[in-house]
C-alpha cells in the first residue's frame, strides 16, 4: 500500500471540498449523492470519510470554509471604511447583502441551518467577537450608547443571522432585503449617542 504525503491529503480535502461546494450550490445538501460527488471529484468515498467522517461533516467544512471567507470580506470593508462607524454598518448591511447571493443562501442560510442546526451558528463566533471588538471601540471613542458590546454583539449579529434567513427563506429576496436594510438603519441609528440640539 502506498502511503500518501501530508500535501495530497490536503489536495484531496481541498478538492472534495471545492466539488462539494459547488454540488452543494447547484443541487442543494439533500440532492446530492455522495456516490455522484466523489466521482465527480475522482477520489473514492474512502477519502471522503476519511476526511470528513460522513456527507454532514463534508458540509461542515464547506461553511466553515464559506464563514472564513464572509470573515475575510467583512474585515476587509472595516479596513476600507472611512471610519469605525461607517465600516461596522457597511458591515452589518454586506451581511444582509450575501443572504440573496446563491452559494450563501443555499448552503449556509437553508442546507446549514436545516442539517447542522446550532452548530451552523456556533461555527459563526468569530463574527460575533470581531463585532464585540468594533462595538467596545465605538463606545470607547462615544459614538455609541454605553452598553456590555458582548450583550450588544449577541443582539445585532442575532438580529442580522434571523434577517438574513428571512431573506433567504423567501420568493421575493429582493424586497425582503430592502425591507431589512431600511430596519437595520433604524437598528443601527438607536445605538447612536444622541447630540443635543
Amino acid at each position: 500500500m502506498v502511503r500518501r504525503t501530508r500535501i495530497e491529503m490536503e489536495e484531496t480535502r481541498a478538492a472534495l471540498i471545492a466539488m462539494a461546494r459547488k454540488v452543494f450550490s447547484e443541487r442543494g445538501y439533500a440532492d446530492t449523492s455522495m456516490d455522484d460527488l466523489t466521482a465527480q471529484a475522482g477520489f473514492t468515498r474512502g477519502a471522503l470519510y476519511h476526511h470528513f467522517g460522513d456527507k454532514k461533516g463534508l458540509l461542515a467544512a464547506v461553511v466553515a470554509q464559506i464563514d472564513h471567507e464572509m470573515d475575510q470580506r467583512l474585515d476587509m470593508i472595516s479596513e476600507q471604511a472611512k471610519d469605525i462607524w461607517s465600516g461596522f454598518s457597511q458591515r452589518c448591511h454586506t451581511y444582509l447583502d450575501m443572504a440573496i447571493e446563491s452559494e450563501y443562501q443555499r448552503i449556509v442560510l437553508r442546507d446549514a441551518r436545516a442539517v447542522l442546526g446550532s452548530a451552523s451558528i456556533d461555527s459563526q463566533q468569530h463574527c460575533i467577537d470581531s463585532m464585540q471588538r468594533q462595538i467596545a471601540q465605538l463606545i470607547q471613542q462615544g459614538i455609541i450608547e454605553q452598553a456590555d458590546p458582548q450583550a450588544l454583539a449577541c443582539l445585532i449579529y442575532g438580529s442580522l443571522a434571523e434577517a438574513a434567513f428571512w431573506i433567504a427563506d423567501g420568493e421575493d429576496h429582493n424586497q425582503r432585503l430592502k425591507s431589512g436594510r431600511t430596519a437595520l438603519n433604524l437598528l443601527l441609528r438607536g445605538l447612536l449617542i444622541k447630540v443635543d440640539q
